[in-house]
């Protein structure tokens, strides 16, 4: 028999046979891992298992390739506690959907901390601005990350305007010259800005998931998950007339 046991949040559910669900929980020491939760899909659980709970795991196989169980302790039910906030809630069902593009049973301790730490600060109204901050870390985990400390063309630390879809390196405005249409916005909160709009957010979200789509979901031939999509149209400005 395999087992163990960590920290976890939970990223996905789906109902399995009579009652029972499959899950992904992302875990500190293990990554992600898959596991069938007896009674998940019961009107008493079901609840409780909704993406971005934090919990306690223990998952058992008779042998390390199996699917195996996991067994669970809920910490904090982060969805039920927005249930009311549409992008709050749309951020966790986000988060946790871009999350399961991790590679599976790979531990990648940073990525957790950061999703722990952004469920926190879902408490503040900085929250936006640090979602878009751990996607860029989910990249830079996964060997994607982008350069946008300096530019790319003039080497200036300040005055950052663009990022190239192509490269990810950001660029100023003189450095951009007369290829800034083609190139994607930089939002100021991402250069050392404190203040933000939701243009901005929207502009860090498309950045973000520019690149997310390219590279990471590109990698296993996916496209990025419809929250996530659903989270991008909160922060889109009203067409105007």
């Amino acid at each position: 028999m395999i087992e163990w046991q960590d920290e976890g949040i939970l990223l996905s559910v789906k109902p399995h046979g009579e009652g029972h669900a499959l899950v992904q929980v992302l875990t500190a020491e293990h990554g992600r891992y898959a596991g069938l939760v007896h009674g998940g899909a019961s009107a008493k659980r079901a609840p409780e298992l909704q993406p971005g709970a934090e919990m306690s795991v223990e998952w058992r196989a008779r042998l390390a390739d199996h699917l195996g169980t996991f067994s669970y302790d809920l910490f904090a039910n982060n969805a039920a506690r927005w249930i009311s906030d549409r992008q709050r809630l749309g951020a966790i069902a986000a988060a946790a959907a871009i999350a399961t593009v991790l590679p599976e049973r790979e531990p990648i301790p940073s990525v957790f901390a950061g999703l722990k730490a952004l469920l926190q600060v879902l408490e503040l109204d900085a929250w936006p601005a640090a979602y878009v901050s751990w996607e860029l870390g989910v990249l830079s985990a996964m060997g994607y990350g982008l350069a946008l400390d300096h530019c790319a063309v003039t080497g200036a630390s300040t005055g950052l305007a663009f990022v190239s879809p192509r490269t990810g390196a950001a660029v100023t405005p003189d450095g951009a010259g007369e290829f800034a249409d083609r190139l994607l916005p930089l939002p100021p909160f991402l250069a050392g800005a404190d203040d933000f709009s939701d243009q901005d957010v929207a502009d860090g979200l498309r950045l973000s998931g520019h690149f997310l789509k390219r590279d990471a979901f590109g990698a296993v031939n996916q496209d990025l998950p419809p929250a996530r999509y659903r989270l991008a149209d909160m922060f889109q400005p009203p067409a105007t007339p």
